[in-house]
């Protein structure tokens, strides 16, 4: 997979979003910021992203997100509950139409929490209480093509969500 495939996929999210007039945050985790890249690859990419960051560490989540102390206690990285949580905070927390959450683990190796390389959880989330989340387990240690592999999941899943329905055609 190239760089050119996420940018592929950003677009076609990108026009989603433009042609429905709307807005996205994003937050990028195991992904790297690929999901922000995908997206801001489209010209004119900033009628419709809002803004974003990578979380890589709690300190980190607090600043992105600006959410309260303990409000994600109780939610495990790598998990939908917790990618939802955190599409929800992003898009309030930049006033956009919908939030995308990605967190897991690239590998190789464990994640210090216990997550199995090649494990992503996303999220997206959009107005009216629409939410969807997907799990991804690729079963592999490449961290570079797990990167790859969770951003253009998380960028056919927004697609999917804003209504297209239809997945890229494999590169």
């Amino acid at each position: 997979m190239t760089l050119e495939r996420l940018a592929t996929a950003g677009a076609h999210a990108g026009a989603l979003l433009m042609a429905r007039g709307e807005t996205i945050a994003v937050v990028d985790g195991a992904t790297g910021g690929l999901i922000s890249a995908g997206l801001l690859a489209m010209p004119g990419a900033s009628a419709f992203y809002r803004g974003g960051g990578v979380i890589y560490s709690l300190k980190g989540r607090r600043i992105v997100l600006g959410h309260e102390p303990g409000s994600l206690r109780g939610l495990t990285s790598a998990t939908e509950s917790y990618a939802l949580a955190q599409a929800q905070l992003i898009r309030a927390r930049y006033d956009a139409d919908w939030g995308i959450a990605e967190t897991g683990a690239a590998g190789p190796g464990r994640h210090p929490l216990g997550v199995a390389s090649g494990t992503s959880a996303i999220a997206v989330a959009g107005p009216g209480d629409v939410n969807a989340t997907i799990l991804v387990h690729t079963g592999s240690e490449d961290r570079l093509a797990n990167m790859q592999a969770f951003a253009l999941a998380a960028l056919e899943l927004l697609a999917q969500t804003l209504g297209d329905g239809a997945t890229l055609p494999a590169a």
